[in-house]
């Protein structure tokens, strides 16, 4: 009490208000995190077993030429009706997806099932996005976003070591299956606050935001793009080279309209940082898939001990989202940028040297946790930048926008890869990894290169 006026402490994302939403959503988070960062780890395993070699990379870039179409069609129908029809129907997905992986008898089955895992993974990041926007104020965006990355934390101290010790005692199956049965309560919890999110605001007189189908075919036309090229490595050279070059093509116009206009020019403001959030997830992406690859078959390390450096990257990730919470707009939005962008490159330069110079596995595990702590310290500020550079109208589709930017990015640096190592002889190979590391540290330094047209020097 001051003055007579009675002072209430502001609500904060753990406030009754909010607690079961954030916990919920975080948990949802927390889930995928498992989920990404098991079958990263125990993929070489599921690899062998299934002689899916050949298709290592498209066991990853599967899901995310699925997860375009889901971001697309989530924002369309969120911006129309909300996002607690989004987010239910894409967690049922995502849902069936799993079990269908966890099921598979053999690769054409489990690369099925991670196509429709995708489709409802990327439909519920948007879902969950537009949550967010709708049902939180403006002033606690940084934490909740800081939240989503902290999620990370958990699954980064034990999934690697259980999906690995699941895998090599019950069997690889039990992974995804399990990670169904996390799921449901999370689900079951940000339920009472999918009720009150409000719809979306509308003028009076104002028509509903229409289905745009045309949209959605370009979304499709680019998840094709991005599975031809991840298939490179089927065809004769000379095909190979027509399918990559048709592939780039139908994927650069399929994506314009996805993106907001100028994204693949680099125009200053949203359209690079839109950008941006794609170079940096497929710098960091894939390169990581391989981490467990090369320890395990050039350093002869389990499948537990090769997700080592997974665990220490994302919990440098969550370290530094936190610390990014905590610091606020005391560090620049455009330096965290560069600062998270240079820290990667940095890991992927170890990365490169380490199985060329047959380096000790220890500096590579070392430093991408340095990496790691790159990406937590400027993911979180892509979120609350776009964001604050959308209105009311716009939320879904520029969260979808930056979304598929890192789904389509990420998917194109694993075909580079896949087909560089493919090229080079494949595992255990030293050459054939080093380039694997090359793509992405070349992608990095772009995106620090072009850093400085995403946000305005301060003044």
């Amino acid at each position: 009490m001051t003055d007579g006026v009675l002072r209430t402490r502001p609500e904060g994302v753990l406030s009754s208000r909010y607690r079961l939403a954030t916990l919920g959503m975080c948990a949802l988070i927390g889930i995928a995190a498992f989920e990404s960062l098991a079958v990263t780890t125990i993929m070489p395993l599921i690899s062998a077993e299934l002689d899916g070699e050949r298709l290592y990379s498209l066991s990853f870039a599967a899901p995310l030429a699925t997860g375009l179409v889901g971001m697309v069609v989530a924002g369309n129908w969120a911006d129309r009706s909300g996002p607690r029809v989004v987010v239910i129907a894409s967690m049922l997905l995502f849902a069936v997806g799993l079990l269908v992986v966890g099921t598979a008898p053999d690769m054409l089955v489990f690369l099925l099932g991670r196509l429709v895992q995708g489709l409802g993974s990327g439909a519920v990041i948007v879902g969950l996005y537009v949550m967010v926007a709708r049902l939180f104020p403006p002033g606690l965006h940084p934490s909740i976003f800081a939240g989503f990355a902290a999620a990370w934390v958990v699954p980064a101290l034990v999934g690697p070591l259980i999906a690995g010790f699941i895998a090599e005692t019950l069997g690889w199956h039990w992974v995804f299956i399990g990670a169904v049965v996390l799921a449901v309560p999370a689900f079951v919890m940000i339920l009472p606050s999918l009720r009150r999110v409000p719809p979306p605001a509308r003028a009076e007189g104002a028509d509903v935001v229409p289905w745009s189908p045309r949209r959605i075919l370009w979304a499709a036309g680019a998840a094709l793009g991005v599975l031809a090229l991840n298939l490179v490595n089927e065809f004769e050279p000379v095909l190979a080279v027509a399918v990559v070059v048709a592939a780039v093509a139908a994927l650069a116009i399929a994506l314009r309209p996805l993106l907001p206009p100028g994204t693949l020019r680099a125009r200053p403001g949203l359209p690079t940082l839109v950008l941006l959030r794609g170079l940096a997830g497929a710098a960091f992406l894939a390169s990581e898939v391989y981490i467990p690859y090369l320890l395990h078959d050039r350093y002869g390390f389990s499948a537990s001990a090769s997700g080592t450096a997974l665990t220490l990257g994302a919990l440098g990730w969550a370290l530094a989202s936190w610390a990014q919470g905590r610091l606020g707009d005391r560090v620049p939005q455009r330096t965290g940028i560069r600062v998270g962008l240079a820290l990667v490159l940095a890991g992927l330069v170890v990365a490169v040297v380490t199985p060329l110079l047959d380096l000790a596995p220890g500096l590579l595990i070392a430093t991408w946790t340095l990496a790691g702590f790159g990406m937590g310290f400027m993911y979180p500020r892509f979120s609350v930048l776009t964001l604050a550079l959308s209105t009311p109208t716009d939320r879904g589709f520029n969260s979808s926008a930056l979304t598929i930017s890192d789904s389509a990015g990420s998917a194109v640096a694993l075909a580079v890869a896949g087909g560089v190592f493919g090229l080079l002889g494949g595992s255990p190979g030293a050459a054939a990894f080093a380039a694997c590391f090359a793509v992405g540290a070349l992608v990095a330094l772009l995106a620090l290169v072009l850093s400085g047209r995403a946000v305005p020097r301060p003044s």
